[in-house]
């Protein structure tokens, strides 16, 4: 059984970013940090990353080495105390995929979501139905309680999209062969995009399709991705950097970095250009479900 990693996944992020500028203040490279530290270069970069939660006596220790002041220790210390709280997605232990815990943390932190959808439909969208056939093809030997669990987790993460409190903004793009791919047969399928219809009526949801006719275009190359951005600070900054997470078969795969972000926005942006608008693309998405109805 693999470890569990537990606590917010925010706080572990931010206190990783500190740390790591502390360390490159201070001069040190991750193998010798971790040497002082006593600790695996692995142990140093799961740190880094976000990866699990802190102790703050490990926070006071790695401050020390990198002589920070005493009042950013402090503060340091009482952000690793954060990094131990619990998301509701824990609720579901080992049935969330490994490392996917991450990326429904930084989504539920999340203030908007801009998503292209190349093969399959995101999970925020998918029905009951929908889910069950995915999960089926991915891991047809798992159990039935794992399953049952997978595509709860999947459904329960859609409150976002209808929470009271600051919904998600989410902007997706979908390839046509999304709505034309028969996913668990006509029925899922009609209900499935019956569904697009209906969420597609908030006001916080914009669902747009890339018709075939488009040909060439930037989602072609990028493949499926979400980008995600966090609320600002009151000065205007970024609480979190944003971050663009793009599953794939074994895992998935988080980039920040400012130069991967700018390419992956200028990607989506000339995505959403080269689809339907939101008007043509809820018709394309009814004309299809009736199609599905019809047999």
């Amino acid at each position: 059984m693999r470890e569990k990693v537990t606590g917010s996944t925010v706080p572990r992020r931010q206190l990783g970013r500190y740390l790591r500028d502390l360390r490159n203040q201070a001069r040190l490279t991750v193998r010798a940090a971790a040497r002082e530290m006593e600790w695996s270069e692995a142990k140093m970069w799961r740190i880094e990353t976000g990866q699990g939660p802190m102790r703050s006596l490990d926070v006071q220790a790695m401050c020390l080495v990198y002589g920070a002041p005493q009042e950013m220790t402090e503060a340091l210390m009482g952000l690793a105390k954060e990094t131990k709280a619990r998301g509701w997605w824990h609720a579901y232990g080992d049935v969330i995929p490994e490392g996917f815990d991450v990326y429904v943390g930084l989504e539920d932190a999340a203030w908007k979501a801009s998503a292209y959808g190349s093969d399959v439909l995101p999970g925020l969208l998918q029905t009951a139905g929908y889910a069950s056939a995915i999960t089926r093809t991915h891991l047809p030997d798992i159990s039935e309680d794992d399953f049952d669990g997978r595509v709860r987790l999947r459904i329960d993460r859609q409150a976002l999209l209808t929470r009271a409190t600051r919904p998600l903004e989410f902007d997706v793009v979908l390839s046509e062969v999304v709505l034309r791919r028969p996913v668990g047969g006509r029925e899922v399928m009609a209900e499935q995009l019956a569904h697009l219809v209906y969420v597609a009526e908030r006001p916080n949801v914009t669902i747009r399709v890339v018709p075939f006719a488009a040909g060439m275009h930037p989602g072609v190359l990028t493949g499926a991705f979400v980008l995600l951005r966090f609320p600002l600070n009151g000065d205007g900054s970024e609480s979190e950097p944003p971050t663009v997470y793009a599953d794939g078969y074994t895992g998935g795969l988080y980039l920040d970095k400012s130069h991967e972000i700018e390419q992956y926005d200028r990607a989506f942006r000339g995505i959403w250009e080269v689809a339907h608008d939101e008007q043509a693309s809820k018709r394309l998405l009814a004309e299809v479900a009736g199609s599905y109805e019809k047999g």
